[in-house]
Protein backbone atom coordinates (compact mmCIF):
# COMPACT_ATOMS: atom_id res chain seq x y z
CA UNK A 1 0.00 0.00 0.00
CA UNK A 2 1.33 3.45 -0.91
CA UNK A 3 2.42 5.80 1.86
CA UNK A 4 -0.33 8.38 2.55
CA UNK A 5 0.53 11.97 1.71
CA UNK A 6 -0.57 13.11 5.18
CA UNK A 7 -0.43 11.02 8.36
CA UNK A 8 -0.91 12.34 11.87
CA UNK A 9 -0.64 10.38 15.09
CA UNK A 10 -2.19 11.70 18.32
CA UNK A 11 -1.57 15.35 17.44
CA UNK A 12 -1.94 17.69 20.41
CA UNK A 13 -1.62 21.47 20.41
CA UNK A 14 -1.76 23.37 23.68
CA UNK A 15 -1.48 27.09 24.34
CA UNK A 16 -0.35 28.46 27.70
CA UNK A 17 -2.23 31.60 28.74
CA UNK A 18 -0.80 32.62 32.08
CA UNK A 19 -1.54 29.77 34.45
CA UNK A 20 -4.12 28.27 32.12
CA UNK A 21 -3.55 25.67 29.43
CA UNK A 22 -5.90 25.69 26.43
CA UNK A 23 -6.04 22.43 24.48
CA UNK A 24 -6.75 23.56 20.91
CA UNK A 25 -6.22 20.08 19.48
CA UNK A 26 -6.55 16.82 21.39
CA UNK A 27 -5.09 13.59 20.05
CA UNK A 28 -5.98 13.81 16.36
CA UNK A 29 -4.96 10.84 14.20
CA UNK A 30 -5.82 10.89 10.51
CA UNK A 31 -4.45 9.84 7.12
CA UNK A 32 -5.06 11.58 3.79
CA UNK A 33 -4.01 9.90 0.58
CA UNK A 34 -2.47 11.59 -2.44
CA UNK A 35 -5.17 12.91 -4.77
CA UNK A 36 -7.92 13.27 -2.16
CA UNK A 37 -10.20 16.31 -1.87
CA UNK A 38 -10.94 16.81 1.83
CA UNK A 39 -13.09 19.43 3.57
CA UNK A 40 -12.31 20.27 7.20
CA UNK A 41 -15.34 21.59 9.08
CA UNK A 42 -16.30 22.66 12.58
CA UNK A 43 -17.61 25.63 14.58
CA UNK A 44 -15.36 28.42 15.88
CA UNK A 45 -12.97 27.04 18.47
CA UNK A 46 -13.33 23.49 17.18
CA UNK A 47 -9.64 23.10 16.30
CA UNK A 48 -10.00 23.08 12.52
CA UNK A 49 -7.75 26.13 12.00
CA UNK A 50 -5.16 24.77 14.42
CA UNK A 51 -5.22 21.49 12.52
CA UNK A 52 -4.68 23.31 9.23
CA UNK A 53 -1.79 25.33 10.67
CA UNK A 54 -0.11 22.09 11.68
CA UNK A 55 -0.73 20.46 8.29
CA UNK A 56 0.71 23.57 6.62
CA UNK A 57 3.87 23.51 8.77
CA UNK A 58 2.94 26.97 10.06
CA UNK A 59 3.16 25.64 13.60
CA UNK A 60 4.45 22.58 15.46
CA UNK A 61 2.43 20.24 17.69
CA UNK A 62 2.88 20.15 21.45
CA UNK A 63 3.01 16.38 21.14
CA UNK A 64 2.21 13.69 18.61
CA UNK A 65 3.66 13.25 15.13
CA UNK A 66 2.97 14.44 11.58
CA UNK A 67 4.37 12.91 8.42
CA UNK A 68 4.12 14.79 5.11
CA UNK A 69 5.00 12.76 2.02
CA UNK A 70 6.73 10.23 4.28
CA UNK A 71 8.86 12.80 6.15
CA UNK A 72 8.36 13.38 9.87
CA UNK A 73 7.96 17.16 10.13
CA UNK A 74 6.56 17.20 13.67
CA UNK A 75 9.34 19.07 15.43
CA UNK A 76 11.54 20.66 12.79
CA UNK A 77 13.01 24.11 13.37
CA UNK A 78 11.50 27.23 11.79
CA UNK A 79 13.92 27.35 8.85
CA UNK A 80 13.30 23.74 7.84
CA UNK A 81 9.54 24.19 8.19
CA UNK A 82 9.72 27.28 5.94
CA UNK A 83 11.64 25.32 3.32
CA UNK A 84 9.03 22.54 3.36
CA UNK A 85 6.18 25.05 3.07
CA UNK A 86 7.79 26.70 0.06
CA UNK A 87 8.62 23.43 -1.67
CA UNK A 88 5.65 21.19 -0.92
CA UNK A 89 2.59 23.25 0.09
CA UNK A 90 0.51 25.83 -1.75
CA UNK A 91 -1.69 28.09 0.39
CA UNK A 92 -4.93 29.83 -0.56
CA UNK A 93 -6.51 32.22 1.96
CA UNK A 94 -9.85 33.96 2.31
CA UNK A 95 -8.19 37.40 2.13
CA UNK A 96 -6.11 36.45 -0.97
CA UNK A 97 -2.90 37.88 0.63
CA UNK A 98 -1.72 39.53 -2.59
CA UNK A 99 0.60 42.53 -2.75
CA UNK A 100 -1.81 45.35 -3.74
CA UNK A 101 0.33 47.46 -6.08
CA UNK A 102 2.04 44.50 -7.68
CA UNK A 103 1.01 42.81 -10.92
CA UNK A 104 -0.62 39.40 -11.01
CA UNK A 105 2.53 38.07 -12.69
CA UNK A 106 4.81 39.43 -9.96
CA UNK A 107 2.54 38.08 -7.22
CA UNK A 108 2.70 34.60 -8.71
CA UNK A 109 6.47 34.82 -9.19
CA UNK A 110 7.08 35.63 -5.52
CA UNK A 111 7.49 32.06 -4.14
CA UNK A 112 9.97 31.33 -6.94
CA UNK A 113 11.99 34.38 -5.99
CA UNK A 114 12.38 32.93 -2.50
CA UNK A 115 13.45 29.64 -4.08
CA UNK A 116 16.24 31.27 -6.08
CA UNK A 117 14.73 30.45 -9.49
CA UNK A 118 16.13 32.47 -12.41
CA UNK A 119 14.18 35.45 -13.70
CA UNK A 120 13.35 33.85 -17.06
CA UNK A 121 12.12 30.63 -15.50
CA UNK A 122 10.10 32.54 -12.89
CA UNK A 123 8.29 34.43 -15.61
CA UNK A 124 7.64 31.35 -17.74
CA UNK A 125 6.27 29.31 -14.83
CA UNK A 126 4.13 32.17 -13.52
CA UNK A 127 2.66 32.85 -16.97
CA UNK A 128 1.84 29.15 -17.36
CA UNK A 129 0.04 29.01 -14.00
CA UNK A 130 -1.91 32.22 -14.68
CA UNK A 131 -3.03 30.78 -18.02
CA UNK A 132 -4.08 27.59 -16.21
CA UNK A 133 -6.46 29.59 -13.98
CA UNK A 134 -7.86 31.59 -16.90
CA UNK A 135 -5.97 34.85 -16.38
CA UNK A 136 -3.60 34.92 -19.34
CA UNK A 137 -5.05 38.31 -20.33
CA UNK A 138 -4.67 39.84 -16.84
CA UNK A 139 -1.02 39.20 -16.04
CA UNK A 140 -0.04 42.88 -15.84
CA UNK A 141 -3.10 43.96 -13.83
CA UNK A 142 -2.50 44.85 -10.19
CA UNK A 143 -4.62 43.37 -7.43
CA UNK A 144 -6.66 46.56 -7.17
CA UNK A 145 -7.60 46.19 -10.85
CA UNK A 146 -8.96 42.67 -10.39
CA UNK A 147 -12.29 41.39 -9.06
CA UNK A 148 -12.39 39.27 -5.93
CA UNK A 149 -12.72 36.10 -7.98
CA UNK A 150 -9.79 37.09 -10.18
CA UNK A 151 -7.68 37.84 -7.11
CA UNK A 152 -8.43 34.40 -5.73
CA UNK A 153 -7.41 32.89 -9.07
CA UNK A 154 -4.10 34.74 -8.83
CA UNK A 155 -3.72 33.33 -5.31
CA UNK A 156 -4.36 29.81 -6.62
CA UNK A 157 -1.83 30.32 -9.43
CA UNK A 158 0.70 31.48 -6.82
CA UNK A 159 -0.07 28.40 -4.70
CA UNK A 160 0.64 26.16 -7.70
CA UNK A 161 3.76 27.83 -9.06
CA UNK A 162 6.22 25.76 -7.00
CA UNK A 163 4.56 22.48 -8.05
CA UNK A 164 3.42 21.56 -4.51
CA UNK A 165 2.14 18.15 -3.43
CA UNK A 166 -0.66 19.74 -1.39
CA UNK A 167 -3.03 22.70 -1.69
CA UNK A 168 -4.35 24.03 1.64
CA UNK A 169 -7.26 26.45 1.21
CA UNK A 170 -8.52 28.31 4.28
CA UNK A 171 -12.10 29.57 3.69
CA UNK A 172 -11.20 30.26 0.02
CA UNK A 173 -14.73 31.43 -0.83
CA UNK A 174 -15.43 33.38 2.36
CA UNK A 175 -15.05 36.79 0.71
CA UNK A 176 -16.79 35.89 -2.57
CA UNK A 177 -20.35 35.91 -3.89
CA UNK A 178 -22.10 32.62 -4.64
CA UNK A 179 -21.30 32.46 -8.37
CA UNK A 180 -17.65 33.40 -7.90
CA UNK A 181 -17.46 30.82 -5.11
CA UNK A 182 -18.66 28.21 -7.58
CA UNK A 183 -15.98 29.27 -10.06
CA UNK A 184 -13.26 28.91 -7.41
CA UNK A 185 -14.54 25.49 -6.33
CA UNK A 186 -14.70 24.41 -9.98
CA UNK A 187 -11.05 25.34 -10.34
CA UNK A 188 -10.09 23.41 -7.19
CA UNK A 189 -12.07 20.40 -8.42
CA UNK A 190 -10.28 20.63 -11.78
CA UNK A 191 -6.92 20.60 -10.01
CA UNK A 192 -7.99 17.66 -7.89
CA UNK A 193 -9.16 15.85 -11.03
CA UNK A 194 -5.60 16.14 -12.35
CA UNK A 195 -4.23 14.49 -9.20
CA UNK A 196 -3.61 17.42 -6.83
CA UNK A 197 -4.37 16.80 -3.16
CA UNK A 198 -6.68 19.55 -1.87
CA UNK A 199 -7.66 20.27 1.74
CA UNK A 200 -10.24 23.03 2.25
CA UNK A 201 -11.17 24.50 5.63
CA UNK A 202 -14.74 25.81 5.55
CA UNK A 203 -17.74 26.44 7.78
CA UNK A 204 -20.14 26.20 4.82
CA UNK A 205 -21.84 22.88 4.12
CA UNK A 206 -22.41 23.98 0.52
CA UNK A 207 -18.65 24.25 0.03
CA UNK A 208 -17.87 21.00 1.86
CA UNK A 209 -20.31 19.26 -0.51
CA UNK A 210 -17.73 19.60 -3.31
CA UNK A 211 -15.22 17.46 -1.40
CA UNK A 212 -15.07 13.69 -1.52
CA UNK A 213 -14.37 13.44 2.21
CA UNK A 214 -15.33 15.55 5.24
CA UNK A 215 -13.49 15.79 8.57
CA UNK A 216 -15.60 17.32 11.35
CA UNK A 217 -13.92 18.85 14.40
CA UNK A 218 -15.46 19.79 17.72
CA UNK A 219 -13.77 20.88 20.96
CA UNK A 220 -10.32 20.11 19.58
CA UNK A 221 -11.20 16.57 18.55
CA UNK A 222 -11.91 14.86 15.25
CA UNK A 223 -15.45 13.63 15.84
CA UNK A 224 -16.43 12.50 12.35
CA UNK A 225 -14.57 11.30 9.25
CA UNK A 226 -16.96 10.50 6.43
CA UNK A 227 -16.77 9.91 2.72
CA UNK A 228 -18.98 11.86 0.35
CA UNK A 229 -19.92 9.28 -2.26
CA UNK A 230 -21.46 11.83 -4.63
CA UNK A 231 -19.68 15.20 -4.39
CA UNK A 232 -21.41 18.20 -5.93
CA UNK A 233 -19.97 19.17 -9.31
CA UNK A 234 -19.19 22.88 -9.51
CA UNK A 235 -18.86 23.08 -13.30
CA UNK A 236 -22.24 21.41 -13.76
CA UNK A 237 -23.81 23.95 -11.41
CA UNK A 238 -22.18 26.81 -13.32
CA UNK A 239 -23.50 25.42 -16.59
CA UNK A 240 -26.99 25.06 -15.15
CA UNK A 241 -26.95 28.67 -13.96
CA UNK A 242 -25.83 29.86 -17.39
CA UNK A 243 -28.51 27.91 -19.26
CA UNK A 244 -31.40 30.04 -20.63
Amino acid sequence: MAEPLIRTEELVKEYHLGQHVVAALQGVSVTIGAGEFVAVMGPSGSGKSTFMNLLGCLDSPSSGRYWLAGEDVSHLDADRLAAIRNRRIGFVFQAFNLLPRTSALENVELPLLYSGVSRGERRARALSRLAEVGLADRVEHTSTQLSGGQQQRVAIARALVNDPVLILADEPTGALDSRTSLEVMALLQDLNGRGMTVVVVTHEREIAAFASRVLLFRDGKLVEDRCNAAPAHARSQLAAEAAP
